[in-house]
């Protein structure tokens, strides 16, 4: 709760200083805080999945409108609806191994500060800063946790700061798309098994690629080989900056690609280790 409230303080000083962003940034504040509630409600008093994604539904839907009005454009209050409630959920699921969310939550809002700028990538800085301060407590031995309340929050922070990035750069701003390749596939394609096989996949589980590498490899070097992508993939966003918009397609295309491929050989080699075990 401790990145929650260096986000809220920082989202609501901001607003004060600068009437311009105060809108949307009032709104990130809101919708961040009933994120941060039910997660931390949940940590304490289990809540069914339908009761926390109808909280996240609302907290996006306040975001998403919001972004509308700013920016007077359709597309980015949809970007917004979307990325907010897909964020808020991959970075709980991903929160399970000592530092890995917020590993990633300190590049990627590195990137975000870098890209945008201004008052909101000072937003990215706070978020920066609080997850620098969180993380020798998490990694490479975790002491505290970010919990759902956590975890959610600084999902939905990332998306609203990619969001507004998207509103002030358009569509170049689908670089961002790379650093953020190795959560996103990692919890959509075994999201997508797991719908496949018919099991309950709203139920917790240990089947994504993270945690079938570090059942083998161990916590650190599993969340620093993420890490260690997740820069490439800035350094790529950066290199790419002043490439044409018609690059943005085929190098997505190319990066996820190889980020599927890593993600069928971490759960096949997981598959080999188990049946080893068992034979």
């Amino acid at each position: 709760m401790a990145i929650v409230a260096a986000m809220l303080v920082a989202t609501l000083s901001l607003a004060w200083k600068d009437p311009s962003q105060r809108q949307l940034l009032l709104a990130l504040s809101a919708s961040i805080g009933l994120v941060a509630g039910v997660g931390l409600l949940d940590d304490h008093r289990p809540l069914s999945p339908w009761s926390r994604l109808a909280v996240h539904v609302v907290a996006s839907g306040i975001f998403a409108a919001t972004a509308f009005v700013v920016f007077s454009d359709p597309w980015v209050g949809l970007i917004a609806l979307v990325s907010t409630l897909v964020l808020t959920n991959v970075w709980n699921f991903m929160d399970g191994i000592n530092g890995i969310a917020s590993s990633q939550a300190l590049l990627l809002s590195v990137a975000l500060g870098l890209a945008l700028g201004g008052t909101w990538g000072m937003v990215a800085v706070a978020l920066a800063a609080a997850s620098a301060g969180f993380l020798p407590y998490n990694f490479p031995r975790a002491r505290i946790f970010l919990g759902d309340g956590g975890s959610g929050a600084i999902g939905f922070a990332i998306a609203a700061l990619a969001t507004t990035a998207v509103g002030v750069g358009g569509l170049k701003s689908g670089w961002l798309l790379l650093p953020l390749s190795a959560f996103l596939v990692d919890a959509g394609l075994t999201l997508i098994r797991r719908v496949v096989r018919g099991e309950r996949w709203w139920t917790p589980h240990v089947q994504h690629a993270y945690q079938a590498w570090a059942r083998r490899g161990g916590h650190a070097v599993v969340t620093l080989a993420y890490a260690a992508w997740t820069a490439a993939g800035m350094l790529a966003m950066f290199a790419a900056a002043g490439l044409p918009e018609s690059w943005l397609l085929p190098a997505c295309v190319l990066w996820y690609a190889s980020a599927v491929l890593a993600w069928w050989w971490l759960q096949r080699a997981d598959h080999r280790a188990v049946r080893h075990l068992q034979g």
